[in-house]
């Protein structure tokens, strides 16, 4: 079973009500299984959600946020451990490095980044860790359809929906962590 998960999702308090129950069920769940969460290290959004209800349910929570956002007083303080960082390389090399397992929900552009960043790095090679999409409302098919688009035109191999998994449900998440 995997102990630690970086989840990578939506900062913004606007998202979809739906998917903030998501994000704090999500929480729930890795307090109880005792999976610690390592995030973004913001109060706000999705990533405020998830880090609250693990936080709530007795659960470990890692946050890394570079100084600049801290500053605009978004930085989560309630947390297990909050890292303070230069940059948002800093905190993205440490997401990657201290999570053993990437689920993303929906975001934005860095939640996009990021997924894109730890997709091409399992393609060339520098991690194994799963990967795993969380499809709420059908959120990520339209990147799904570019990605057999990009595969179609031979940008990429054919073999790249092996890098990650698509789960439209938070069950279907646990089976693929659970191993």
């Amino acid at each position: 079973m995997i102990s630690s998960v970086t989840v990578y999702c939506s900062s913004s308090n606007m998202a979809p009500r739906d998917y903030f129950s998501a994000a704090a069920d999500l929480g729930r769940e890795f307090a109880e299984r005792g999976i610690g969460l390592v995030f973004g290290g913001g109060r706000v959004g999705l990533m405020g959600s998830i880090a609250d209800a693990v936080m709530e349910n007795g659960g470990t929570v890692r946050g890394v946020i570079p100084r600049f956002l801290e500053e605009r007083e978004v930085a989560h303080y309630g947390l297990s451990e909050l890292l303070v960082v230069e940059t948002m390389h800093e905190r993205k090399m440490k997401l990657a490095e201290w999570g053993e397992a990437y689920l993303v929900l929906p975001g934005g552009f860095g939640t996009l980044d990021e997924l894109i960043e730890v997709i091409t790095w399992k393609h060339l090679g520098h991690h194994h860790k799963p990967i795993i999409l969380l499809n709420l409302n059908g959120f990520w098919n339209p990147l799904l359809l570019f990605f057999e688009r990009i595969a179609a035109e031979n940008m990429v191999s054919e073999e790249h929906g092996k890098y990650y998994s698509v789960c439209d449900t938070i069950p279907e998440v646990f089976r693929i962590l659970q191993g």
